[in-house]
């Protein structure tokens, strides 16, 4: 079996992706287990073992976007023993605590964004990938009223490109 200690160098990238209250640098040591347990626990989420062979995955090759389908076929090729069901349960688990977001792309398909930060993104067609935009390449000009009761809680804009 994989050790996955090999495929992940460190979380620093976490600091950017998880707010300050959460992950501090100095609450990382460079060991894997330790700073996915860290990070777990900063968030409130209990460190199972299966959150934490996804978070490793997920979180080692720093900032990226991945489908559930993406992630259970890396987690099976690492030979992690868990079902698509609990992929999307712990995605879903991740993004409320802040260490994923969520992006929606085509009407039931999403990304989950390991860069968990205020950003924006292209979308390549030909090739169902998704591209950070640099935040302040995209302003958003005027924000449209909500409904009485709610409050707009974040602005996601995805740019769609295809070949010429």
């Amino acid at each position: 079996m994989m050790d996955m200690r090999t495929k992940f160098a460190s979380l620093t990238h976490v600091e950017d992706s998880v707010t300050a209250s959460t992950t501090h640098p100095s609450d990382l040591t460079g060991c894997p287990w330790h700073d996915v347990k860290s990070m777990l626990r900063s968030v409130g989420l209990r460190p199972t073992r299966q959150r934490m062979s996804l978070g490793w995955i997920l979180f080692a090759k720093g900032d990226r976007h991945i489908t559930a389908e993406m992630l259970y076929e890396e987690a099976t090729k690492a030979k992690v023993p868990v079902s698509l069901a609990t992929i999307y349960n712990t995605l879903h688990q991740f993004t409320e605590v802040g260490l994923l977001r969520q992006v929606a792309v085509e009407g039931s398909k999403a990304y989950f964004d390991t860069n968990a930060s205020e950003h924006h993104h292209f979308f390549v067609e030909d090739a169902n990938q998704l591209v950070d935009i640099p935040g302040a390449e995209v302003i958003v000009d005027k924000m449209p009223t909500a409904p009485e009761g709610y409050e707009i809680s974040r602005i996601d804009v995805v740019v769609r490109l295809r070949k010429k």
